[in-house]
Order: C-alpha cells, then sequence, then structure tokens
C-alpha cells in the first residue's frame, strides 16, 4: 500500500526534537503527516506530540477538517507547523495540505531515468495561533509514485536525489545526511505509493 521511511535529528544540544511525523492507516486509505512544534525542546515537542495524536485518533477525516482540528486543540501551545497528505488507495488519490513551512514534493517515476516533480504550495499560518485560508489539492497518484515531506531544518533541493530504485528508508537518511542545515531539528518522511494488488487485497507495507 504505502512503504515509508523517516530520519530525524534534534537541534544539536537538545535532548529532544520539535519534529514529529504520523503515518496511520485507515479504511480506504493512509494518513501521512509531518508535524514541526514552534521553537525548540520540551515545548515544541509537546505540541508536537498533541497534534500527533489528535491527527491519529481521527485519521480517516477529510484534512481540512483534521487542519482545524488542530488548530482548536493547540491554542493553549505555542503551535506548530505541518503538512498533511491523504492517500485515497481505492481511487489513487493524494489529497495534501501545507501549514507553515513543512516542504512537501511528489515525485512521479515513468521509468528508471524519466521523472516529474511536483512541489505543495505552502500558505503562511501557524496551527493554533493564525489558520490560513485552508485550501487543499488534489492530484492522481500511481504505483512507484514518491512523496517527501521535510521541515525547514532540512535544506530545498533534495529531490533530485532520490530514485525508484532506492527504498525510502535509504532514501530519508541520506536526505537528511546530506541536506540537514544542523541549525535547527530536522525530520525527513519519505512515501512511496504501492497502490493495491489486483486481486483485490492491500498490499500492506506498514
Amino acid at each position: 500500500m504505502i512503504e515509508v521511511g523517516v530520519a530525524g535529528l534534534a537541534l544539536p544540544g537538545q535532548s529532544t526534537s520539535g519534529d514529529r511525523h504520523v503515518f496511520e492507516p485507515f479504511s480506504g486509505g493512509v494518513l501521512l503527516a509531518v508535524v514541526d512544534g514552534i521553537g525548540h525542546g520540551n515545548e515544541a515537542a509537546m505540541a508536537a506530540e498533541k497534534v500527533c495524536a489528535i491527527l491519529r485518533a481521527h485519521a480517516a477525516e477529510p484534512v481540512v477538517v483534521l487542519a482545524e482540528r488542530c488548530h482548536e486543540g493547540l491554542r493553549s501551545t505555542r503551535g506548530v507547523v505541518m503538512t498533511l497528505a491523504a492517500f485515497d488507495i481505492a481511487h489513487n488519490l493524494l489529497t495534501w495540505l501545507g501549514i507553515g513551512n513543512v516542504q512537501g514534493v511528489l515525485q512521479r517515476f515513468s521509468g528508471p531515468i524519466d521523472r516529474t516533480e511536483e512541489s505543495l504550495l505552502l500558505r503562511a499560518g501557524v496551527v493554533g495561533s493564525q489558520l490560513p485560508p485552508l485550501r487543499v489539492s488534489v492530484l492522481p497518484v500511481a504505483r512507484g509514485d514518491t512523496l517527501i515531506l521535510a521541515t525547514d531544518g532540512v535544506q530545498s533541493g533534495f529531490g533530485s536525489k532520490i530514485a525508484s530504485a532506492v527504498a525510502p528508508q535509504r532514501a530519508a537518511e541520506t536526505i537528511l545526511d546530506e541536506f540537514c542545515k544542523g541549525t535547527d531539528d530536522a525530520l525527513v518522511l519519505v512515501a512511496r505509493y504501492q497502490g493495491c494488488r489486483t486481486d483485490g487485497n492491500r498490499d500492506n507495507n506498514e
């Protein structure tokens, strides 16, 4: 269904990272999210964990509804920025939404060499403080397409490092090693879409 790899690092000198991720299957699909708590340390981590708990509990809801839930649930915290991505396995669709500066890239592989890349439109805002107008993008996806989400502790331009044959976990680790700024918490999530088996059974790769 979805093969996922994740790699992350805390800001040097901090005992915990404020960057978190969600990978939550639900009936007919999978919710993915990368969440970056504002600032660093325990308070950032607490805000991010609170969002992740909300997302896991309501993963099947539309991403706009999820963003609004998180916004209400974080009003007593310093807030987060995040990107949500929901795969609809039955219809081969990806719905994504970005609030703040968590980068999102969808790579389409049509062959060993040929590929195209689409980037998520990010809207300025902070979940829990200032929510921008919420507009989702819906994209068709095919087997082998790869979604990459990365927090602002990771430099842009990482898409060129990923090939269709590279496993998601290896890809996430490579991006983190080569593009981590070292001045902030950093997290990379790589998810490769596998679709459904032709016999109707889902190809779970959780």
